[in-house]
C-alpha cells in the first residue's frame, strides 16, 4: 500500500481546505495510506477528515507561530522589550542573513532549527497550502518521500509570491500542481525553468455530493418571493463583497424586488456590517455566517454571484455550477475556464459597474435567464477523474 502524505495550516472552513477534504474522499482508500499533517489542530472541517485519514500535527508550532507569521521586525522588538536578548539577537541575525542573501530560507531554517523532522517515510509527501513558502520549507527539508508535489492554488500575480523563493525550491520538487490553466501559464511564464513540471489540476468537484447535501438541510426561511442572490465566500477583500453591497443598493434604488444572502466569515464582516446599515439595506442583505453545507442555499437561490478580485480557481464556482441557477462571475484567473460566457453564465469586469450591469441583463431578460438556466442543466460537471493524474505519479 502506498504512503501519501498533505501537509497544510488547519481546517479552516475555506476553498482550499475544501478542496483538500474532497480530493481526499476521491482517493481510493484501498490502495493508499493517508497522512495528513497540519500546523495546527484548528477549523471548522476538522469533524469533516474522513476517517480512513490519519491525522498529525506539527506539535512545536505553538512555539513557532509567532516567528512564522509576524513581521520579523516587529517581533524582534517585542523579544527585546521583553528581555528575550539571546532569542531577539539571534533572530534578528538570521533574519538579516536571510534579507542580506535574499534567501528566506536561512530564516525558516533557524525557525526550525529545534524541531524535528517526521521519521515515517511517504511514497509521496505534498505541500498542499500553496504557495506558502514555511510548508513548501517543511515537506523539502523535514519530511522523507520518494517523491515530492507543490500545490498552487492562487493567483501568483495577485498575492505576495516570493519568485525568488521559488525558483530556488520548486525545482527540487517531482511535480507542480496548479488548480486551472491560466494559472499554470502565469507559474510558466515567471519561471520558465519549470514548464516540464507544472501540470494544471482542477480542484475536485463531485456534484452527486453536492447535490446529496443539498437535501440534507434547509435553506431559506424568510418567505421572501422576489428574486434571491447568493455569494460565497469568506468575507475578506479578495472576495469582493464590498462591491456587492453597493451593487444591491442601486438595484433597490431602481425598484427591483431583489435580496442577496451572504454565507461566509472573515476579518471584514464588522466593515460589511456597517456599510449595509449606511446604505440602509440591512433587511435586504443577509449576512448568514459560515455554514459547513451551504448546498441548501445555492440549490434554491435564482442568480449566483461570485464577484471575487482574484482566485487561482474558485471552488465555490465549480460548485454552483451543479444547480442550473444563473450565474454572474468576475473574470478572475480561471473563471472563463468554468463559465461560458452568456452559455453558462456573465463574466463580467472585476468591479461594480460590472457585476451590475450583468445581474441587471438577468433580471430585465427573461430570455437570456432561461436560456443560461436550460444550459446548465444540459451541462456535466465532474472532475473526479483529476484524481487519476495523482494516482499516475505515485505509481510511476
Amino acid at each position: 500500500m502506498k504512503k501519501l502524505l498533505f501537509m497544510c495550516i488547519n481546517m479552516n472552513i475555506g476553498g482550499t481546505e475544501k478542496a483538500l477534504l474532497t480530493m481526499l474522499n476521491e482517493i481510493d482508500d484501498s490502495k493508499y495510506d493517508i497522512t495528513l499533517l497540519m500546523l495546527e489542530e484548528y477549523g471548522g472541517f476538522l469533524n469533516e477528515i474522513p476517517s480512513f485519514v490519519k491525522v498529525k500535527y506539527v506539535d512545536e508550532y505553538k512555539s513557532i507561530k509567532p516567528f512564522v507569521n509576524e513581521p520579523p521586525k516587529i517581533l524582534i522588538k517585542r523579544l527585546i522589550k521583553n528581555k528575550a536578548y539571546l532569542t531577539g539577537l539571534s533572530t534578528l541575525l538570521n533574519y538579516s542573513i536571510s534579507k542580506i542573501t535574499k534567501n528566506i530560507s536561512y530564516y525558516y531554517k533557524y525557525i526550525l532549527k529545534n524541531i524535528k523532522g517526521i521519521d515515517e517515510e511517504y511514497d509521496l509527501a505534498v505541500a498542499y497550502a500553496g504557495p506558502m513558502d514555511f510548508i513548501t520549507y517543511f515537506v523539502l527539508n523535514k519530511i522523507k518521500a520518494k517523491k515530492k508535489v507543490q500545490w498552487i492554488h492562487f493567483d501568483i500575480n495577485k498575492i505576495g509570491f516570493n519568485r525568488k523563493f521559488a525558483k530556488r525550491n520548486y525545482k527540487k520538487f517531482d511535480k507542480i500542481f496548479v488548480v486551472s490553466e491560466e494559472g499554470k501559464e502565469k507559474l510558466i511564464n515567471l519561471i520558465p525553468a519549470l514548464n516540464n513540471k507544472v501540470e494544471a489540476f482542477f480542484n475536485i468537484i463531485s456534484c452527486n455530493l453536492i447535490e446529496n447535501m443539498s437535501k440534507n438541510e434547509k435553506s431559506f426561511d424568510d418567505l421572501f418571493d422576489g428574486v434571491r442572490i447568493l455569494t460565497v465566500g469568506r468575507l475578506s477583500k479578495e472576495k469582493g463583497q464590498e462591491l456587492t453591497i453597493n451593487v444591491l443598493a442601486r438595484l433597490k434604488n431602481e425598484g427591483y424586488k431583489v435580496r442577496w444572502y451572504c454565507i461566509g466569515d472573515g476579518p471584514e464582516k464588522y466593515n460589511y456590517r456597517n456599510r449595509i446599515k449606511r446604505l440602509d439595506i440591512e433587511n435586504d442583505y443577509i449576512l448568514l455566517g459560515s455554514k459547513l453545507n451551504p448546498y441548501p442555499f445555492m440549490k434554491d437561490c435564482d442568480i449566483y454571484v461570485q464577484p471575487s478580485k482574484h482566485e487561482g480557481y474558485c471552488i465555490t464556482l465549480g460548485e454552483a455550477r451543479c444547480f442550473d441557477n444563473p450565474i454572474v462571475t468576475t473574470n478572475f484567473t480561471g473563471a472563463n475556464e468554468q463559465i461560458k460566457n452568456e452559455v453558462t453564465g456573465l463574466v463580467c469586469d472585476i468591479s461594480e459597474q460590472g457585476i451590475y450591469q450583468a445581474i441587471k441583463r438577468l433580471l430585465d431578460n427573461k430570455e437570456l435567464y432561461k436560456d443560461i438556466r436550460t444550459n446548465l442543466s444540459n451541462e456535466i460537471v465532474d472532475s473526479t477523474n483529476e484524481i487519476s493524474k495523482l494516482e499516475k505519479l505515485v505509481n510511476l
